[in-house]
């Protein structure tokens, strides 16, 4: 296949440690790239499909890990350029490579040849002495195959093809409306009046936000999270208040050609139509046919029983903040735009602290070095920051992560600032992934490169940039995320790090969480800006009695996302889905003061692709896990014993999906999770053994 449309730097790479010379890269590369590249993905299928030798492990599972490299290095850096740093040409891109990747996909899938080497090889799978590892990608390559069709007649075949391409182009669609009613919208503030209340962190983030939008001088409010929830928690100005809120909730319903309705409308009716075709009842029964929930029952099982002790803790909250209110002399109910704001008085009233006293002493710097020595206590990896590398954007850090005996295991990267190019939200993705086979460049395996994206307020230049105790806490998840994929320790890529059931990759990610608020941790790392001096003993203490404030609101917020999703994809005929909404929300009594923390239209877990598509919950699913998990190491008396640190990295964070992830947590555990920790972390009242002692 000759090479005249593919950039060298795109597959070849060449930087530090094998990075990618993203300065190399440009724009204009990808259109020519893709198309050869997946020319050459065609031709390698086709080879594997038509040897004429008995299928083995090695001729045709190997040789389909491997297959397709060069697309996947293109796509790695395409992908992260959509998510991270966009511009018109990649999104006009994005919006034909979308589905014309899901068509090259659903042509391999319709392969007759090569799914007959795959089932040849899954039903003697008993007799060929495979690995534990080589049974789960065998049964992961024959399932995918399954899942995607192979065993439909052509016409269904060349239908589901049709319907997934299609869903690849309305994903995008609607990733691109939300970002870009994300970039349209800004609330220009001029005069102390409409200051009032808000801290100087905030002022500050406020003044560089409008010089990222190119205002030589002034204030503005972005829907970005990182500046429109402290605005929603410090803003005196309830008017101001009122109209932030309503363009952050408006997002992808605003009419026009970046509205989302009629997107979601048919993405659901296609999603349907998909799950009847694989011989499902509902999206939802196919989606969960390969996780550890297993069915929507159980699902909503324990959405439901959350539910419950949620509402009727965010009822007392609200109660308590009318009671403000009134106190204040205000004659108005608790509106969803109040309750930040007030919650914050109460929170400082009960607890004598706020979130702006709290954040001289949440630094950036100071919490990303908290992560890396968690990992070093943990797991006996070290981090250091590698200068003068160019990345996909300036902003953008470079790390290398070597063990003990100072042998490199991975490059990660830190994406940590807000930007109008990169979309709302924090992930972890990876450019390349770890494993142990052989490559046709030479190669024995690679090791991964991972990356973090948030949005962090980027602060004036010269001042530091300051988070909330919320902020820290996403950096200290979306780390637990990369820690999973460089902790990695397989042999086949395709079970390497987060290749794990959708309700179990939250698992290490949110059990990291935990480590930030050990007090150790806190002692060290939370020091004042200006002093150096370390958080007050008295306010650590106020701040770790005060971990589950408003814990009603943040548990109902979220609960009340992923029941409406679960409501989506479990009925046969969605109908309007903004009426579904409204009816799933009446039915459970959905507090008017409180609405879902991803309303439909902007849903990117849901909408933007399949990703967390009937899965949201998995959140919640997980979150049993990391309570019952971190229980362990508060058991053992001390949150870095070696003993279960060790246990925690064999068993959960390196080995990824190639061993049934609840044998892993009964390894890690020696027992399946108790849902009591969950509600304990919570704060919330204990409840009734949940459904299954699986979880």
């Amino acid at each position: 296949m000759p090479q005249l449309h593919i950039n060298p730097a795109l597959i070849d790479w060449t930087g530090h440690e094998g990075l990618p010379r993203f300065d190399l890269v440009k724009d204009e590369d990808f259109a020519g790239a893709f198309n050869a590249a997946m020319a050459k993905h065609d031709a390698e299928i086709n080879d594997i499909a038509s040897d004429p030798r008995e299928p083995t492990m090695e001729n045709t599972i190997v040789a389909l890990e491997i297959a397709g490299d060069e697309l996947s290095r293109i796509s790695a850096l395409f992908w992260n350029k959509a998510g991270a740093h966009t511009n018109d040409v990649i999104q006009a891109l994005e919006r034909e490579i979308a589905p014309k990747m899901s068509r090259h996909y659903s042509k391999i899938a319709m392969n007759e040849a090569l799914f007959k080497r795959v089932d040849t090889l899954w039903e003697k799978r008993e007799s060929l002495g495979l690995t534990v590892e080589e049974e789960r990608v065998l049964e992961r390559h024959w399932k995918g195959f399954v899942r995607t069709g192979a065993r439909l007649p052509k016409p269904e075949q060349e239908r589901l093809a049709a319907i997934n391409e299609k869903l690849a182009g309305l994903g995008a669609r609607f990733g691109q409306n939300v970002l870009a009613d994300e970039k349209s919208w800004q609330l220009h503030l001029s005069g102390e009046a409409e200051f009032a209340g808000l801290p100087a962190f905030l002022r500050d983030a406020m003044a560089s936000a409008a010089r990222d939008r190119g205002h030589e001088d002034g204030y503005v409010v972005t829907l970005s999270r990182s500046i429109i929830e402290p605005f929603l928690t410090f803003s005196e100005c309830r008017d101001l208040r009122e109209q932030a809120f309503k363009a952050w909730t408006a997002r992808g319903a605003n009419g026009g050609e970046t509205d989302n309705l009629a997107i979601v409308k048919e993405t659901l009716a296609l999603r349907v139509e998909r799950a009847k075709l694989l011989g499902y009842d509902s999206f939802a029964a196919f989606k969960l046919d390969n996780t550890m929930a297993k069915t929507p029952e159980a699902v909503n099982d324990l959405l439901m029983a959350v539910w419950e002790k949620a509402r009727n803790r965010a009822l007392e909250e609200e109660a308590s903040l009318a009671g403000l209110i009134a106190e204040e002399g205000g004659n108005h109910e608790v509106m969803p735009w109040d309750w930040r704001f007030y919650a914050e008085k109460l929170r400082h009233r009960t607890f004598n602290f706020s979130e702006s006293e709290l954040k001289p002493y949440l630094q950036l710097e100071q919490i990303i070095e908290a992560c890396f020595d968690v990992a070093e206590r943990l797991f006996g990896i070290l981090a250091a920051e590698v200068k003068g590398v160019p990345a996909y954007h300036p902003d953008v850090r470079v790390f290398e992560i070597r063990d003990e005996e100072g042998a490199l295991k991975a490059l990660f990267l830190g994406d940590y600032f807000a930007r109008s190019s990169k979309r709302s939200g924090a992930w972890m993705s990876s450019f390349q992934s770890q494993h142990r086979l052989p490559l046709k460049n030479g190669k024995k395996g690679e090791i991964p490169i991972i990356y973090n994206v948030c949005n962090f307020a980027k602060p004036a230049a010269g001042r530091p940039a300051l988070l909330s105790l919320d902020d820290a806490r996403t950096l200290f998840h979306e780390f637990g995320h990369a820690l999973h994929g460089m902790l990695s320790n397989v042999t086949y890529p395709s079970v390497a790090g987060t290749g794990v059931a959708r309700d179990f990759v939250e698992l290490p990610s949110q059990l990291y969480e935990h480590w930030l608020t050990v007090p150790e941790i806190l002692e060290k790392y939370a020091v004042h800006y200006e002093t150096g001096e370390p958080m007050p003993k008295e306010l650590l203490e106020k701040v770790l009695a005060a971990r589950t404030f408003n814990a009603g609101f943040a548990t109902v917020e979220f609960t009340s996302s992923a029941l409406v999703d679960m409501a989506f994809h479990t009925r046969g005929d969605v109908g309007d889905p903004m009426q579904v909404q409204a009816e799933v929300l009446d039915k459970i009594g959905m507090p008017q003061s409180i609405v879902m923390r991803h309303a439909t239209p902007h849903f990117q877990h849901v909408f933007s692709g399949d990703g967390y598509s009937a899965g949201y919950y998995s959140y919640m699913w997980s979150e049993v896990l990391d309570a019952d998990a971190f229980a362990a190491f508060e058991e053992a008396g001390d949150a870095f014993d070696p003993v279960m640190a060790r246990k925690l990295k064999n068993n959960i964070y390196s080995v990824g999906g190639s061993v049934d992830p609840e044998d892993a947590y009964k390894a890690f555990r020696g027992k399946l999770p108790d849902p009591q920790a969950m509600l304990r972390k919570k704060g919330l009242a204990m409840v009734e053994e949940l459904s299954g002692s699986d979880a």
